[in-house]
């Protein structure tokens, strides 16, 4: 599997994950690689090239239309590197972390997202405490 984080390293990448988290609040449909060499001015193999990576990587998906090909972006594989990041903004700024705006969720998705917040919180403190008790 490739690490997530060689994947969005490169600024071309994240250009395109950018454009489609843009387009996917516009129109379900997805983008056509079409708009998205006119959109950010970069050859149609370049383009090609990093979506074959960002496929590869699942962080997108592809909806095929006769010839064309229409993508759209795929959040869950980034849940790796939330993960990842998130410490470091607790660490750095404590209770005064800088707010995240996030689109709202439907209420079970809502409710869904903080009884798996909960359980994953609890089961961190299980294991740190374990950890702890076992001089880890």
């Amino acid at each position: 599997m490739t690490d997530i984080f060689d994947v969005i390293a490169d600024g071309t990448r994240r250009d395109i994950l950018q454009l489609l988290l843009r387009r996917e609040n516009e129109d379900d449909g997805g983008t056509s690689v079409t708009e998205i060499v006119s959109e950010l001015g970069v050859s149609q193999p370049t383009v090609s090239k990093h979506l074959k990576v960002l496929r590869d990587a699942d962080l997108v998906t592809v909806r095929e239309d006769g010839q064309r090909r229409f993508y759209s972006i795929s959040v869950a594989p980034l849940e790796q590197v939330d993960d990842w990041l998130v410490p470091f903004l607790v660490d750095a700024f404590g209770d005064q972390a800088p707010d995240i705006d996030l689109m709202p969720l439907p209420d079970g998705a809502a409710h869904a997202a903080e009884v798996v917040g909960r359980a994953a919180a609890s089961a961190k403190y299980a294991v740190t405490t374990a950890l702890k008790r076992l001089g880890a």
